[in-house]
Order: C-alpha cells, then sequence, then structure tokens
C-alpha cells in the first residue's frame, strides 16, 4: 500500500503536477483531496482509478504497482547545477520502470539477476585523493583487464553485474550510481548515465560512478571524494604503465595528431587525456596550461573529432545485455510479440522486423 503511495507522488511529481493539475487531468474523475489522500496511504484507489492515474501520469499500470517491491536508495546527483524536485522524480521514475522491465524478463527466463561481481571484499577507506590510481591498478587486477585501453566500458561494467542505464538527465549531470533494493533478494547497484553527451564523456561518467561504488564514503570529504572518483577514472581508462610505453616518461611538447591520435586509442576525452598527461608527469604544469590555451583551447566544452557522430548520441556503447535477453525470450517463444513491445518500448513492428532480420522480407518479395 505505501509502494502505490510513494509511486503515485513520486509519478505526480515527474509530470509537475499538483494534485488540482492531476485531477483536472483526469478530468475530476477524483478530486484533489482523495489523490492526497492516496499518496498518504491513507486510502487505495480503486482497479479503475488506478488505469487513470496511470493515463494521466503517463507510466505503466504496473509501475504503480508495483507488484515486485523496489525501490532506489542512495541517488546523488553529483553536480555543481540545482536539479529540482522534478527532475529527481523524472529521472527516479525512468530507472524504477526501466529496473522492473529487467527484473521481469530475467524472472521469465528464471535467471538470478546478474550477481555484481565487486573486486573489493568491502569499499576501500583512501587516506588521499592520490590513492585512488592504485585503487584502480588493483580493480584492473581482480578483473583481469592487464593494461590494454578498455574497448567498450558499458559491456565490461554489465559483464560484472552493474545495470547500466542510458537516459537522458538533468542538464549539466552526466551520471549517478543508486541501488535498487528489493523485497526478496540483495541490492542491485545500477549506473545511469546521460545520452546527451559524448561517448568519451560517458566512458570517463562510467569509470567515475564505478569508483563511488568502491570508495567508502566516509573516507573523504565529498569534493575531495569527487577528485578521487575522476583519478580512479583516468587510471582506470588509461594506466600509467601502458601511458608511459605509448608517449614516454617525459616530454616538452606534444602535437595536435598524436593527442588524437592517443584519445583514439583510449577512447577518452582530449582534456581527460591532457589531464591524466600531466598526473602521470608526462606534461608539466606549464605545458598543461598551454596547450589550453591552445590547440585544446576549445576541449573542455567542444569534443575534438569525436569517437561517436552527433547524429548517434548514445548510441554506442549502448547497454545491451536487457534488450539480448527479451529478444532471446521472444525467439523461445516465451513471451509474445506484444509483450515484447511492451519491455522494450518499441513498436510491434520494430520488434518484428528485428526478430526476423531482413532475409525473411526478402524471401517474402522472392515469392
Amino acid at each position: 500500500m505505501t509502494m502505490i503511495a510513494d509511486r503515485i507522488r513520486l509519478a505526480r511529481r515527474k509530470a509537475g503536477f499538483s494534485l488540482r493539475d492531476l485531477s483536472a487531468a483526469m478530468e475530476g474523475r477524483v478530486t484533489a483531496q482523495a489523490i492526497g489522500k492516496y499518496e498518504r496511504g491513507e486510502s487505495t484507489p480503486s482497479s479503475g482509478v488506478l488505469l487513470g492515474l496511470a493515463k494521466a501520469l503517463d507510466v505503466s499500470l504496473g509501475y504503480l504497482l508495483d507488484t515486485q517491491g523496489i525501490a532506489l536508495s542512495g541517488v546523488e546527483f553529483r553536480t555543481k547545477a540545482n536539479t529540482t524536485a522534478r527532475d529527481r522524480a523524472e529521472v527516479e521514475t525512468e530507472v524504477l520502470e526501466w529496473v522492473e522491465r529487467y527484473l521481469q524478463i530475467e524472472q521469465v527466463l528464471e535467471l538470478d539477476s546478474a550477481e555484481w561481481q565487486c573486486p573489493l571484499p568491502c569499499p576501500r577507506r583512501l587516506k588521499s585523493i592520490v590513492e585512488a590510481e592504485e585503487l584502480a591498478n588493483e580493480v584492473r587486477k581482480e578483473w583481469e583487464l592487464g593494461l590494454d585501453p578498455i574497448p567498450n566500458m558499458t559491456e565490461l561494467l554489465e559483464e560484472k553485474g552493474l545495470k547500466v542505464l542510458t537516459v537522458p538527465l538533468p542538464a549539466r549531470v552526466s551520471g549517478f550510481t543508486c541501488l535498487v533494493q528489493r523485497a526478496d533478494g540483495e541490492p542491485l547497484p545500477v549506473i545511469v548515465v546521460s545520452n546527451q553527451f559524448s561517448l568519451e564523456r560517458r566512458r570517463l561518467t562510467l569509470a567515475h560512478e564505478l569508483a563511488h561504488r568502491l570508495i567508502d564514503t566516509d573516507c573523504l570529504s565529498d569534493k575531495d571524494e569527487e577528485k578521487a572518483a575522476n583519478v580512479f577514472a583516468g587510471a582506470f581508462l588509461m594506466p600509467r604503465a601502458h601511458l608511459l610505453k605509448e608517449v614516454g616518461k617525459t616530454r616538452h611538447a606534444i602535437g595536435y595528431k598524436e593527442l588524437i591520435d592517443l584519445k583514439r586509442l583510449y577512447r577518452v576525452s582530449g582534456a581527460a587525456l591532457l589531464v591524466r598527461l600531466r598526473q602521470v608527469d608526462v606534461i608539466s604544469d606549464a605545458m598543461l596550461t598551454y596547450a589550453f590555451q591552445s590547440i585544446a583551447r576549445t576541449w573542455r566544452t567542444q569534443e575534438p573529432v569525436e569517437l561517436e557522430p552527433s547524429r548517434e548520441r548514445g548510441q554506442r556503447e549502448r547497454a545491451r545485455r536487457f534488450e539480448r535477453l527479451c529478444y532471446r525470450a521472444l525467439a523461445e517463444g516465451l513471451i509474445s510479440l506484444t509483450k515484447a513491445s511492451e519491455l522494450l518500448r518499441q513498436p510491434i513492428s520494430t520488434v518484428e522486423a528485428d526478430l526476423k532480420g531482413p532475409q525473411d522480407a526478402d524471401a517474402d518479395h522472392c515469392q
């Protein structure tokens, strides 16, 4: 009962409705006072009212009913920008709906939710920001990644049991990590990244949020924890030993073409690459400053030679496990085409075409 109340309140905030607005959107079928009672858990909406609420709030009936008993915890928008209650509600609703669909398809396939293969026995207490580099090396070693660049960060984290969601987020919020609490089972760690940023930025965000899953939140100030997560991300994506092998131990100058080739190699932003070169003492403070005043003067706001064209923003290195599981269940006849369409949030025609492939259309044409 309480969960339904929470879901109605969260969805209303997502929609930006007051109690009166929601009543009006339902054409006065229920009063604002009645909706307030639903949200406080003082009364229970009928099935008909629930359907009306779902339609007015643009959420699924399953979301309001919450048959799986899940909730989010530890949601923190790590950004200097202010986020409104509506921003937070919109993102939390999106995450909850997505996780519910994810758990549904895992249940259909009789799969236990992918277990988080945490590389540490417990969150690491760092004594200083620089220790984050050692932590990155330790994680790479535990996961047997070697020193080579990571070709796909999203795929790596999904393989390790993290659930990754790419969705629009409030301006300047690149991502966050949270836990999904379940009525029966261990909490599921989730990393959410914004599809409005470049692929380079998303990869760094994934590594940054991974760090927040691994660092003890009580050992550093919030500001230093952010700095440590940034150091971890740089070291995880650009290991010191590999970087020094590629560029040399000390450089007195470095050119544009070489920097572009290096950012393509490590699949990181140009600005992050320059900062990392300074962290490992390949370049000096003066060289870093000069780079940002000359060849890299626009790199903090405009990514040079993006790995992902703007028209494909959010499509490369996309989380694909959920989608694969849906098509697996559909192919095995465990779910209907309509159910697959509902889970994937795609038109039935699109899901059917993706299932059958272009060969089917070609065969029909030949006949």
